[in-house]
């Protein structure tokens, strides 16, 4: 009870911010959307079910719930915070030295390299295959700041892999559709191919019939929200590629 309220706190303290910053943006730019506010508090809301609430509270014990955990901190919401863009709304929300310097971090060597489609791939992929076939999986449930590790790493890795295929925010360069789509299909691949071994592989101290449930809900929850990744970049590819549209000086370099 005493960390559901921690994160549940965490979460509010995290739309307030994105409020105070959209409150900002909006006196000196254009109106904000508000469906990007609902969006961001719709992505931390469904992201602190890893921590809080039945979800959170079950998933120390049970593979299932454990797996149901995985699907909204590391997937569904990295998308749903992707689409409400709050780097972009940072940028507007502060004095115009501190843009810069934000902008100055977005296009340094070593951000370049971690929003690179492969780089967030592999960072998120094979952190999942590095989380349940080792003994990590068992450790995280026996050492909270392990714990606490896996599941940031869970979040950003989403998030970096989700903005490098959607592009979203301001980025400094921009790979191909065409890239980013053969990217998709190897991580698709991958996700896929870790629940099936899961299902024949249960992990550490996890029963057969448990880890079989998890492995299916992991298959099949994660093809939904990949489902609505692959439609948000088609309709992407679609609107630069569209007869009788002009193309943005990016989207002719692509």
């Amino acid at each position: 009870m005493h960390n559901d309220a921690f994160f549940i706190s965490l979460a509010f303290l995290a739309i307030l911010i994105y409020l105070a910053a959209m409150r900002s943006a909006v006196k000196r730019f254009k109106s904000w959307p508000i469906r990007r506010l609902l969006l961001f508090a719709g992505g931390v809301a469904t992201g602190v079910q890893a921590f809080a609430g039945p979800i959170g509270m079950h998933a120390h014990h049970s593979f299932v719930f454990h797996m149901a955990g995985h699907l909204l901190l590391g997937m569904l919401a990295p998308l749903l915070v992707i689409l409400s863009r709050p780097i972009t709304l940072l940028l507007r929300a502060l004095p115009q030295k501190g843009a810069r310097s934000v902008m100055r971090l977005f296009r340094s060597g070593y951000a370049r390299f971690l929003v690179h489609p492969v780089t967030a791939a592999v960072l998120n992929i094979g952190g999942l295959w590095l989380l349940y076939t080792t003994p990590l999986y068992h450790h995280m449930h026996q050492v909270s700041w392990v714990s606490l590790l896996v599941h940031f790493h869970v979040f950003a890795a989403g998030y970096l892999f989700t903005l490098a295929m959607l592009y979203t925010e301001p980025v400094s360069y921009r790979k191909s559709h065409v890239y980013r789509m053969v990217v998709f299909i190897f991580a698709l691949a991958g996700h896929g191919i870790l629940s099936k071994y899961l299902y024949a592989n249960p992990p550490s101290a996890v029963g057969a019939a448990e880890a079989q449930s998890g492995a299916m809900l992991m298959y099949y929850g994660g093809d939904f929200v990949d489902l609505m990744l692959i439609i948000l970049l088609c309709w992407q590819w679609y609107r630069a590629t569209a007869p009788g549209r002009p193309l943005s000086g990016k989207e002719a370099a692509e």
